[in-house]
């Protein structure tokens, strides 16, 4: 049982899948709802104060090397970009309510990675920045959590 809770947990972390994967895992194998959701929130949000504070950083040093990291350091940042337009152009000043919702709707694309990239591309300040996704990581988890239990009770 602790290496499924160990697996949610790394699952929370990984970008791309983040807790919209580690949710549904949990449910999979049989762990109860409650701990699996905290354990996924606290894997989901432990990358977001680094992310904010280097991921920028290292992705424009990287962009600049000639090979494989290169070219991937060149489409996060474009990834990064993207997400900070569009959550300024749907914004407007409603920006914090924004990556909340950027991050909440768990959608391919969206999540606690992409949205604190963009938040440093937009150079929100570091407290609304990490709060809106702790906001969003929530309601993501939420949806995920009832749409994972919903689904499982009906195929067992």
């Amino acid at each position: 049982m602790i290496k499924h809770y160990l697996t949610v947990f790394l699952i929370s972390m990984v970008p791309i899948a983040e807790l919209r994967a580690a949710i549904p895992y949990s449910q999979a194998v049989g762990l109860p709802l409650i701990p699996s959701y905290v354990i996924a929130i606290i894997g989901n949000m432990l990358p977001v104060p680094v992310i904010y504070l280097f991921a920028r950083k290292v992705l424009e040093i990287g962009s600049d090397m000639p090979s494989i990291i290169g070219k991937f350091c060149r489409w996060c940042t474009a990834k990064g970009e993207k997400g900070g337009e569009k959550l300024q152009t749907t914004a407007g000043r409603g920006l914090f309510v924004a990556l909340l919702l950027f991050v909440g709707i768990p959608l391919p694309g969206t999540g606690a990675w992409t949205g604190t990239l963009a938040a440093s591309f937009l150079k929100m300040d570091f407290k609304s920045s990490v709060l809106a996704a702790m906001c969003g990581v929530l309601l993501a988890g939420v949806i995920m959590m009832t749409l994972s239990a919903g689904f499982f009770s009906l195929i067992q």
